[in-house]
């Protein structure tokens, strides 16, 4: 079946029960829903119940795709449905329309056993019109309330018992960031599944907004009976924060100075780390590889090239980089945790309207900043076609992680101590990009477009635990791993395949022929006119520049192979890269180094992120939106770093 809303389609929906095959638990085991609006600790159930660790964070539109786990209830397994987040089942946006449909499209028999709600004690009129909605149908229904100590520090108490009472459903009050009363929901869903379904509520009107008057005044009834406030209206201390994060003009420099905090400390504390790795990658790990080949007699050959200068040299420096990874996903995961990032956003909505697009867009693009792929995917929290279409093409030009790679690299290369300010400049620069582009756009492709006020439910400031920090930061740095292991291993054997392959006219064989004759170098050298007025048209840059349209990790990896069978018969030492990567541009700016460098940068950050956004957008947008999106990105790119070049070079 197809969802629509306002004439957009989304993507067919499978009931629940077809889709259980996804996880392993029986065909025909029960299936639990999770649903509930967003940022009331759903996905954190959800994590706690399954021991899974889907991305989770303090702030709206974390989740926008299904989630399926497998929960212990009543002695046997279920499947866990974690459902994107839904104020309410009449959709407003394609993630809400996946909502509604799982839960009310399906047939009977294949809807879920069992609705679980997740709402929050501290805003819990908001979270039970979704309830009402379910209640009005014949789905059993369960309510879990978190959230119960925020609501408490502002002077907020929910009875349980008297909301079930006043609601006719079974009601649990739990914190699933502590993991407290997880059993009681088990058992309360057991009963609920082994029980009748009760009459559903009755609503006589038949006007949408008569039936919704007379779903808000039974909330309203049960909320009156079961809650009870001393909240003395004076401004909290969270009230006070807010007015200064939050302040038209104190917000956006608050919201600088903590982003140039993470990465200076980013560059400073992980720098000694990661050269100290290098220097183990390049020594001991490379000589027990060749003392190894040695005993087995593939010393000197192909097998050689191939492990120690392509997979060592090339899979081995982009590991380095994994300390740097872990620290930013940490600092990162206790931004959103904490409760800052939905500031963030309302810091950013006036600059979001003005390139057309509602200030919930800031939410995929912030994740964007994390990785393009679910930046694009996450577009679905936004109700507007022309919307998401103009945020699934700017998210390109958010600084993923897998740049920062490289910023890294290069700004310590080049700047020394200013390293950390060079990256901060770098995604400073990228928020730029984000609104010019957004503004061309809007003036030329996607006319007419334009946002409306953020409207968003400020989450509670928490003290973020060490647990989901660590669960947070080794799901980032899972899939970071991941690209090393998969992509990044096949595009460095790739590298070394065609470094390894000569010319036919340069005299060598296969193994044995220096790089710059080699089929690898060739190609670049083709292309490498076109990058000669940026001040880096050499063959080594294009051709990290070429794989880099594969993954951006992989410019890196690329580097070290290139450099590392340049000069076969010198053994690399740390520090090698960054004087290779130094005579290389000192050679192609022609003296202009600073000038080519940051020419180089710019270029990096708006050319194409990789083949995985591509593919990500082409679902989303369809394949004519990407392919102008791709062109669009190259231009950009290439004019941005032509004119740094031409102008550092004029005035230096």
């Amino acid at each position: 079946m197809v969802a629509t809303v306002g004439g957009d389609s989304v993507a067919p929906v499978p009931s629940c029960h077809s889709e259980s095959a996804t996880v392993d638990v029986a065909p025909d085991a029960p299936v639990v829903a999770l649903a509930g609006s967003p940022n009331v600790g759903k996905s954190t159930l959800f994590n706690a119940l399954t021991g899974l660790n889907r991305d989770v964070g303090n702030w709206p539109g974390t989740t926008v795709a299904v989630g399926r786990g497998a929960w212990e209830v009543g002695g046997r397994e279920v499947l866990l449905v974690d459902l994107p987040g839904a104020y309410s089942l009449d959709p407003q946006s394609p993630d809400e329309a996946l909502t509604r449909a799982l839960l009310l499209e399906p047939p009977v028999a294949e809807r879920p056993d069992v609705v679980v709600v997740v709402a929050s004690a501290a805003h819990l009129a908001r979270g039970l019109y979704l309830l009402a909605q379910i209640r009005t149908t014949a789905q059993p229904v369960v309510l879990a309330v978190t959230m119960a100590d925020v609501a408490a520090r502002r002077g907020v108490r929910v009875d349980p018992a008297a909301l079930a009472e006043a609601l006719d459903v079974p009601v649990v009050d739990l914190d699933p960031r502590r993991r407290n009363r997880l059993d009681a929901l088990a058992g309360v869903v057991e009963q609920v599944r082994q029980h009748e379904v009760p009459q559903p509520w009755s609503v006589e009107a038949e006007d949408p907004l008569d039936r919704a008057d007379a779903l808000f005044e039974r909330i309203n009834t049960a909320v009156s009976a079961a809650v009870t406030s001393t909240d003395t209206g004076r401004a909290t201390w969270s009230d006070r924060i807010d007015r200064l994060v939050t302040s038209p003009i104190l917000g956006p420099l608050i919201f600088l100075l903590v982003m140039w905090t993470v990465f200076q400390i980013t560059t400073k504390v992980a720098a000694p780390i990661q050269a100290a790795l290098g220097a183990v990658i390049d020594g001991p790990v490379a000589g027990v590889a060749t003392w190894v080949l040695t005993l087995v007699g593939l010393d000197d050959t192909w097998v050689q090239g191939l492990v120690v200068d392509g997979l060592i040299a090339g899979v081995g420096m982009l590991l380095t980089f994994v300390p740097l990874m872990a620290l930013m996903f940490l600092l990162l995961a206790l931004l959103e945790d904490s409760g800052y990032m939905a500031r963030a956003a309302v810091v950013t909505d006036r600059l979001m309207r003005a390139i057309g697009l509602p200030g919930r867009a800031f939410l995929p693009l912030v994740v964007g900043f994390g990785c393009n792929v679910p930046a694009i995917s996450g577009t679905r929290v936004l109700p507007d076609a022309r919307h998401r279409l103009l945020t699934a093409l700017l998210v390109p030009f958010t600084s993923c992680t897998a740049r920062l790679t490289v910023y890294v690299l290069v700004a310590t290369t080049f700047f020394g101590s200013q390293a950390g300010t060079v990256v901060f400049g770098m995604y400073v620069l990228s928020i730029v990009l984000v609104v010019l582009v957004g503004l061309l756009l809007r003036s030329t492709l996607i006319r007419g477009i334009g946002g409306e006020p953020l409207v968003l439910d400020l989450p509670p400031y928490q003290l973020p635990l060490p647990r989901l920090l660590l669960a947070s930061v080794w799901l980032r740095l899972r899939g970071f791993l991941r690209t090393a292991g998969g992509i990044v291993v096949i595009t460095v054997v790739a590298v070394w395949a065609l470094s390894a392959t000569p010319m036919p006219d340069s005299g060598g064989s296969f193994g044995d022929v220096p790089v710059q004759d080699s089929v690898y170098a060739a190609t670049a050298q083709t292309i490498a006119p076109v990058l000669v007025p940026a001040g880096f048209g050499t063959w080594e840059t294009t051709s990290a520049l070429m794989v880099g349209f594969v993954a951006k990790e992989a410019v890196i990896s690329s580097w070290a192979q290139t450099f590392a069978t340049a000069e076969p018969e010198n053994a690399r030492t740390p520090g090698a890269l960054g004087d290779e990567l130094q005579r290389t541009f000192d050679e192609s700016s022609g003296g202009h180094t600073t000038a080519a460098v940051f020419a180089f940068l710019v270029f990096l950050l708006a050319y194409t992120p990789c083949v995985a956004t591509l593919a990500a957008q082409r679902q989303e947008i369809g394949l004519r939106w990407t392919v102008i999106g791709v062109a669009m990105q190259l231009v950009v790119a290439w004019t941005l770093a032509v004119a740094i070049f031409q102008i550092g070079r004029a005035i230096s």
